[in-house]
């Protein structure tokens, strides 16, 4: 399986970690698309970026281009939000390698959030790997309950 194109956002709480993961990712193949910011501004506004490297996500995705997304920020919590203001994003924060595994292998999560100021850069590291490296499982209930999610998101009817 190729290895998938990787937006990726912060706000400047995450932004040492952000330039860390762009070389980091690039030396190890994966083709990174940064959404930035470009400089750091203590005051700046994250959903903006958030948002970009979200709808990258999908257009690749609606491509048929294998994407995912990584969003930073201090706690990841804002910008995990942001990027699940985005039709088609399913972004989970990831505080430990079994949650950024679980998004993945349950929930077919598209974008992780991690948070800049609660790990160092080498677990923050960990994380995204973790999640960029495991697959869907594609098992039944797991497709079924994202089908629901789908459902509800694009027609607003709740499905039991």
């Amino acid at each position: 399986m190729p290895k998938p194109r990787v937006h990726i956002a912060t706000d400047h709480a995450g932004m040492q970690l952000s330039a860390h993961l762009v070389s980091h990712l690039a030396a190890r193949g994966f083709d990174v698309v940064d959404h930035g910011p470009r400089e750091y501004d203590p005051l700046d506004d994250y959903p903006a970026f958030c948002i970009r490297a979200a709808l990258a996500v999908v257009a690749d995705q609606e491509a048929g281009t294998p994407a995912l997304g990584i969003v930073l920020g201090g706690s990841g919590n804002g910008e995990q939000i942001a990027a699940n203001k985005v039709r088609g994003v399913r972004a989970a924060l990831a505080w430990n390698l079994d949650t950024a595994r679980l998004a993945r292998e349950h929930n077919d999560a598209n974008v992780v959030a991690v948070g800049g100021r609660q790990h160092s850069i080498e677990e923050a590291t960990a994380l995204i790997e973790a999640f960029l490296a495991e697959p869907f499982s594609h098992d039944e209930r797991h497709v079924r309950r994202i089908g629901k999610i789908a459902t509800y998101e694009s027609t607003g009817e709740i499905v039991d």
